[in-house]
């Protein structure tokens, strides 16, 4: 008899996202993957949250032009108020049901495909966390050199206290297996959740694999949120973890 594919848990922490919301379920509900889909409405208010209530009440029979593939189980979730894209991350980690957890984020820069790609790693029994790294040579859209400059210095710091080599430490496409995420304490609301798992995982002594995403960049025009704040936060919690982990290796 053939043994069932383990479950993955897609959990898409959305705020303010009702322009690209719909088509990026379309396309998730379209792998051909058995899969649970964990929605967590972060306090929107340009009607994702409406969108989000009915798709609660009526599934995916609101989004038009879906052509749902395997099993696709919906589970929506609403924070109370708008508390940052780690703590909307760090409650759909809790729901998720599946042996495997990837993050996809609300927006159309990341093509859901690849989870094809990111569970392969887990799949064979190599890796505990897979990361998509938008820097390993696929196509994707040229955007803005400050921002590339940015996450090349986050991902070097980074690199340096946990001796990690990441390419692309700040990707959305994070994939885990459950247990392993599961076993994390978490602590950031905000950006700074991306350098805290990352420093947690590797003081854990997570198998990291790095695979290939494509990925097609948006504009500050077109909804793109992370700025010169998020960067500092990030800074902040690499360090803060870095020196935690110093402190329990002490002990």
């Amino acid at each position: 008899m053939e043994k069932p594919c383990p479950k993955l848990s897609v959990v898409i922490p959305v705020f303010n996202e009702m322009a690209t919301l719909a088509g990026l379920l379309r396309r998730v509900v379209a792998v051909d993957y058995p899969k649970e889909i964990l929605l967590i409405d972060d306090g929107s208010t340009d009607g994702s949250r409406d969108f989000l209530a009915k798709l609660d009440s009526e599934g995916l029979a609101v989004l038009d032009g879906a052509q749902p593939r395997n099993d696709n189980a919906l589970v929506v979730l609403f924070q109370p108020t708008n508390r940052g894209k780690g703590a909307a991350l760090r409650r759909g980690f809790e729901e998720a049901t599946g042996e495997m957890i990837v993050v996809q984020d609300a927006d159309l820069e990341y093509d859901p495909n690849d989870y094809f790609k990111l569970m392969a790693p887990v799949l064979s029994g190599d890796a505990d966390a897979v990361y998509g790294s938008r820097f390993a040579g696929t196509p994707r859209r040229v955007l803005y050199f400050w921002h590339s400059l940015g996450n090349q210095v986050l991902t070097t710091l980074s690199n340096a206290f946990t001796d990690l080599n990441l390419t692309d430490m700040e990707t959305c496409y994070k994939l885990f297996r459950a247990e392993c995420i599961k076993s994390i304490e978490l602590e950031e609301d905000r950006f700074g959740i991306e350098p805290e798992m990352t420093a947690k995982l590797a003081r854990k002594g997570c198998r990291i694999y790095e695979v290939p995403i494509s990925y097609r960049g948006r504009t500050y025009v077109e909804g793109k949120k992370i700025g010169w704040k998020d960067g500092a936060r990030a800074v902040y919690a690499i360090v803060k973890y870095a020196l935690k982990s110093k402190r329990g290796c002490e002990r």
